[in-house]
């Protein structure tokens, strides 16, 4: 087991007993990733679906494929986290497949923030100027490659799109050039937008 998985146990151990009961028996992951769904439950939620650490992205309900090609790109770190990253190089291309399958048949959780008159148009101007829609579809849920993003955390919307402008977040470079030029404000504005669709 990797060092940085080793340190996460405990967290496991804590969401299991916490998050596991909670589940219901229709929504319980198959046991073979029982411990894996519990590892992601430590920062992602348990029954609920809301994330419980700070720029962690809701994964309930998520596109499939979209969350396949994440998990793949942690493991060759072609998009790197310090907790992501080592947890990702020790799943199997069976285990990943089976995670994603389970998560993204549960439902998106409800979450919400609503957004200010102006940030609402300033980030539909932006929206226009990116063309968002032409691959995160007019209701922001995304398709197969493409993730939902409407109801999403604000802090992981706001972190993960100044990943991409700032070359930090490496393996989506349409998503670097859109968001290339866009100042502070706007990724804050476009954030809160999408959290209260």
């Amino acid at each position: 087991m990797h060092p940085s998985t080793r340190r996460l146990w405990p967290l496991v151990v804590l969401a299991a007993s916490l998050v596991g009961p909670a589940i219901a028996q229709d929504a319980a992951p198959p046991p073979e990733i029982a411990e894996k769904v519990a590892l992601c439950a430590s920062c992602h939620g348990g029954e609920d679906g809301m994330p419980v650490v700070d720029k962690a992205p809701i994964l309930h309900g998520q596109q499939l494929f979209y969350m396949l090609v994440q998990l793949r790109d942690y493991r060759a770190e072609r998009r790197m986290n310090d907790i992501m990253t080592p947890i990702a190089k020790e799943l199997t291309d069976d285990e990943m497949k089976a995670l994603v399958t389970y998560f993204s048949k549960l439902p998106w959780p409800a979450y919400r923030e609503p957004a200010s008159e102006e940030d609402v148009a300033r980030a539909k101007t932006l929206a226009v100027e990116g063309q968002c829609t032409q691959c995160h579809l007019g209701a922001y849920v995304g398709d197969s490659r493409v993730p939902h993003i409407a109801h999403q955390k604000i802090d992981y919307l706001d972190q993960t799109t100044r990943d991409f402008r700032d070359n930090i977040r490496l393996n989506a470079p349409a998503m670097a050039s859109i968001v290339k030029g866009w100042s502070d404000e706007d990724i804050a504005a476009m954030a809160k937008y999408l959290a209260g669709l």
